[in-house]
């Protein structure tokens, strides 16, 4: 990995409960988008959004994106 490479991206969330909001995500150890990420939410919810194509690069010569976007797969509800 080039010393220029970055470790996070923008995760956008693009529908469901938190349509609208971003969050910093780390790239995983190959480099590679996280394919879900978990959002903790009040009430013991965790919210879960699925990777889809759209990414943005800062420049052509990026080789990982500085944003994603994700869509919402489903919310997980803590059995306490």
């Amino acid at each position: 990995m080039s010393a220029s490479a970055t470790t996070t991206y923008t995760a956008k969330l693009t529908d469901g409960p938190l349509e609208g909001k971003t969050l910093s995500a780390d790239f995983l150890d190959s480099g590679d988008p996280r394919p879900t990420v978990d959002i903790a939410a009040p009430g013991g919810k965790t919210y879960v959004y699925a990777r889809t194509s759209g990414q943005e690069f800062e420049s052509e010569d990026s080789d990982r994106p500085s944003a994603v976007n994700y869509r919402y797969l489903t919310t997980n509800f803590d059995e306490a």
